[in-house]
């Protein structure tokens, strides 16, 4: 199978994964106790206000229809319009999407030389001493819940060194202009995945190493390093791009944690604000959003890993 029709059958299946994601987020934001309408009728609310927001909002239509509709819209590109503040849910969502791009951008951008450099050296020493430090602490770190590391890291280099400020509070609106905010959220976010990829990279390397492919290129004298680099490496990588796109995935809860753990007004911080608002057409677009962007991530790291793969091997 060539590479152009693996990835339209790929392509066809995320997009019918969307659809499925879209309806069971329907379903489920339809059997949350309550609706925008209870929340905006206030601390004691009267029935026939209720009665009235209701019939405004459209919430006494039946849930057939307005899921039809909803789906209608969300292919003509139309995510609806917020229930609690009536703006576009789209310009809501253009709001809160700037921190956590920057938070999982730089995340990204980071992750991959740190997870494939620290992999490539332990296997390099392997059974040696920096191979045991190195598998020792991705073992331990990645043992630690986000939050709770989140939580530990604020405590010690927040509050009591001072070294970075210990939530978003106050900050710019673009947390590129004060880095110093971005060091221990981006440290929360690293910490688990750089363990999960290294460790990926270090076992398919070592795996590589010892083939005999790598040991004919040896047999003919070329470089060590180019052995590695060029031989060695593009075989272990194949896994490490799969959990690269696991990590993607995981990457949307954990910008979750983190922005509520350092009060970041990001995607995480309107994602939790509306649910408790009951502000359903952002629940649902933001879900779809997710859903979409895991199947993106799923779909390149697929084709990645397909092209990685021997030819024989397919």
């Amino acid at each position: 199978m060539n590479l152009t029709r693996y990835a339209l059958r790929r392509l066809l299946l995320g997009a019918v994964q969307v659809v499925a994601v879209a309806t069971l987020v329907f379903v489920l934001t339809e059997a949350l106790p309550g609706d925008a309408a209870v929340v905006l009728a206030g601390d004691i609310p009267d029935e026939e206000r209720i009665a009235q927001l209701r019939h405004a909002l459209e919430l006494d239509r039946p849930a057939v229809e307005r899921w039809a509709d909803w789906l209608a819209g969300l292919a003509r590109g139309d995510l609806g319009v917020s229930l609690v503040s009536g703006r576009p849910v789209a310009e809501v969502l253009t709001g809160g999407l700037p921190p956590t791009l920057v938070l999982a951008g730089i995340t990204l951008l980071l992750l991959v030389p740190l997870s494939v450099g620290a992999g490539v050296i332990a296997a390099v020493r392997h059974g040696r001493l920096l191979d045991r430090v190195l598998t020792t602490v991705t073992v331990g770190l990645y043992s630690i819940p986000e939050f709770a590391l989140g939580v530990v890291l604020v405590a010690l280099f927040a509050v009591r060194l001072g070294w970075f400020p210990p939530t978003a509070v106050g900050a710019p609106p673009n947390l590129l202009e004060q880095p110093a905010l971005l060091v221990l959220p981006l440290v929360v976010l690293l910490a688990r995945p750089v363990c999960s990829i290294s460790r990926l990279v270090r076992a398919g390397m070592i795996d590589a190493l010892a083939s005999g492919y790598v040991a004919h290129a040896r047999r003919l004298g070329l470089p060590s390093w180019r052995v590695r680099l060029t031989h060695a490496l593009p075989n272990a990588l194949a896994p490490g791009v799969q959990q690269l796109a696991r990590t993607t995935d995981w990457l949307l809860g954990g910008v979750i944690v983190v922005e509520s753990v350092f009060v970041i007004p990001g995607l995480g911080t309107l994602l939790n604000d509306s649910v408790a608002a009951r502000d359903i057409p952002v629940i649902q677009a933001l879900c779809v959003l997710f859903a979409t962007t895991t199947v993106a991530v799923n779909l390149a790291a697929d084709l990645g890993a397909y092209r990685l793969v021997p030819a024989g091997a397919r």
